[in-house]
């Protein structure tokens, strides 16, 4: 055992439970209002887990995609069913109870949705976006409120500052946080030129009356107004959380991860280091009031949007018992600070990066980077790193692209001749990417490895743009050798990593003997529980589950779809369930995807 973990597992046995949330239901989206995605629930434990078996399963059967967290109310179950339907089920028999399905919906909160009911319980709402607009239905009934907003829906274009009509996207597809009578939303803009602004937005559950605004671009007179050009409010989009938000419950403090400003590769029009863009957020829950922010990226030009939840823990550090949220990031940062305060608990150092080649961008000349703890993902990508499962055409291709392109780091302004970037833009952790043990200090992140090379094209004469460049083979693999996916276990308390493994593999790779390459191009959502297990389910089509301790398998089953997102850990009757939403795509390459065999997939002791 390391000896790290063996202090850890001291730490483990005088936690003292949060009091606040109990962890023992799983009533929001990644479990809890601080987005934990932790179970206090110890049923299934190491020494039974291997005796799982499926309890139930309801099939969405429409081919289609899905990557769903389900809410779990007492002995109710609502999950994102076909169609799109919004569909309650018997948690403990998988069986229907009602369906509702929207009359039309091009977009819906494809993620998860939100509950909230009243003191008296007299109230009870599903909160769900669909097509840009609010929606509120009876979570008993199913049935649409007609009062809430207007004729049942809240336009979630109005009230941006911008013509509604020229708004091609907003609605997020996570679904926002729910902190006493308020519905807090953040917002997926588009990720190019002329996208909208990415206010954070709070609307009262009932009516629908939007209650607070926060600027993430801000407004004359507010903090932040001078980190852009004059006027960029009325111009620039993005700076948006299209990823998850967190609450503290306790101290009604929201703490919201933003996004890159827009457009994403090429910042000349957004002189400025652009907050609050790229910020750890943490505002008052009930006004919106800043209380403090942090800016991981000044300036960003590569999309390293911080899309996971952020996760507030407890931890002990110089002697003291801090309470405080980490945050992690596409670059494979782990940033720790104080909740109240946002003062870092380890230094972060502000270290020259290389400037833009570009004529008119003007790269920021230095970005922060966190020295405790250490990174969970490779950070650069040369040819030395080259996969040996490429063809000889793919290994001469990525060769070139890399002698010929910038790779300077993480921070190389994209370039016409093409930059490098790594673990990519799409890479390190992502949304439903991490969970945490609240009171023992412990964070555990699923990252994936995904070189990009962004090579920025002339689109008229004064701008520029660049695709997302994923370094992908023929085969569909990455070009960077396995492990494409990890997992990583953190002890916050000391800023160390305990353990970290290949998490899942690729069934084409597996079937020649070549195992331990982590699943590939996964969104994951890890979850502990008090039983001292991790659950996951990955795009080889296996659920698992990880000792704690060590990151040993200990269970391993397959269903029949590939899996993505978070599943959800609940009690019946005495009786703990897992769930999955099985129902993503397996084919690597669009000749080998194929309709999806989707469904929730139960699991419980015998």
């Amino acid at each position: 055992m390391y000896p790290r973990l063996l202090v850890l597992c001291s730490l483990f046995a005088c936690a003292v439970w949060p009091q606040n949330v109990p962890y023992s239901s799983w009533r929001d989206y990644a479990g809890s209002a601080d987005s934990a995605q932790f179970s206090s629930l110890r049923q299934v434990t190491r020494q039974n887990v291997a005796q799982l078996k499926v309890a139930w399963t309801y099939p969405i059967g429409d081919g289609r995609k899905y990557n769903f967290n389900p809410l779990v109310v007492e002995d109710v179950m609502y999950v994102l069913g076909k169609a799109n339907a919004i569909v309650a089920l018997n948690a403990a028999t998988g069986k229907e109870i009602w369906s509702w399905t929207p009359p039309s919906a091009r977009i819906i909160t494809t993620r998860g949705i939100n509950y909230w009911e009243n003191a008296d319980r007299s109230e009870r709402r599903l909160l769900l976006c669909i097509d840009h607009s609010l929606r509120a239905l009876d979570a008993r009934t199913g049935k649409p409120i007609p009062t809430f907003g207007v004729n049942g829906a809240v336009d979630l274009k109005q009230g941006l500052g911008r013509a509604s009509e020229k708004i091609s996207l907003v609605q997020p597809t996570t679904p926002g946080r729910v902190f006493e009578d308020l519905l807090i939303l953040g917002s997926a803009t588009n990720e190019g030129y002329n996208s909208a602004p990415g206010d954070i937005r709070a609307f009262d559950v009932r009516t629908g009356r939007l209650a607070w605004t926060f600027h993430t671009i801000p407004h004359p007179g507010e903090f932040g107004y001078d980190t852009w050009p004059k006027d960029a409010w009325q111009t620039v989009g993005g700076a948006n959380v299209w990823g998850e938000m967190s609450l503290d419950l306790r101290r009604g403090i929201l703490f919201a991860p933003t996004a890159s400003a827009k457009y994403n590769f090429w910042g000349a029009e957004r002189t400025g280091a652009n907050l609050f863009g790229d910020s750890l957020l943490a505002l008052d829950a009930r006004t919106g009031k800043r209380l403090w922010h942090f800016q991981m990226v000044h300036h960003d030009i590569w999309d390293y949007d911080d899309a996971t939840a952020p996760k507030l823990l407890t931890v002990r550090h110089g002697g003291k018992t801090v309470d405080v949220v980490a945050q992690v990031s596409k670059q494979g940062f782990v940033w720790v600070f104080n909740r109240e305060t946002g003062a870092p608990l380890w230094p972060i150092e502000e270290r020259r990066v290389p400037a833009s080649d570009m004529p008119g961008e003007k790269a920021w000349t230095t970005q922060p980077f966190p020295t405790v703890p250490p990174p969970f993902a490779r950070q650069s990508f040369t040819v030395d790193d080259l996969s040996p499962f490429l063809s000889a055409e793919d290994r001469a291709r990525f060769r070139d692209q890399i002698l010929s392109a910038r790779n300077e780091g993480l921070f190389t302004p994209p370039a016409r001749r093409g930059t490098i970037q790594m673990p990519g833009n799409n890479g390190g952790a992502n949304w439903g990417g991490a969970a945490a043990d609240p009171a023992r200090g412990l964070l555990v992140v699923v990252s994936k490895d995904l070189p990009s090379l962004l090579k920025l094209e002339a689109k008229g004469e004064s701008r520029y743009e660049s695709g997302f460049g994923f370094m992908i083979a023929s085969d569909g693999l990455a070009a960077i050798k396995p492990p494409w996916t990890s997992m990583t276990a953190y002890d916050l308390n000391e800023g160390a990593i305990l353990w970290k493994i290949p998490l899942g593999e690729v069934p084409e790779l597996a079937a020649k003997g070549f195992k331990n390459t982590g699943t590939h191009y996964p969104k994951v959502g890890p979850v502990i529980t008090a039983g001292g297990l991790i659950f996951t389910g990955t795009r080889d089509r296996k659920v698992r589950a990880f000792d704690v301790e060590t990151g040993k398998v200990l269970f391993e089953h397959e269903v029949e779809a590939a899996l993505e997102g978070i599943p959800a850990v609940y009690q019946l009757a005495g009786k703990q369930y897992i769930v999955f939403c099985a129902a993503a795509q397996v084919g690597l390459t669009p000749a080998t995807s194929v309709p999806v065999n989707g469904a929730y997939v139960a699991f419980a002791l015998p």
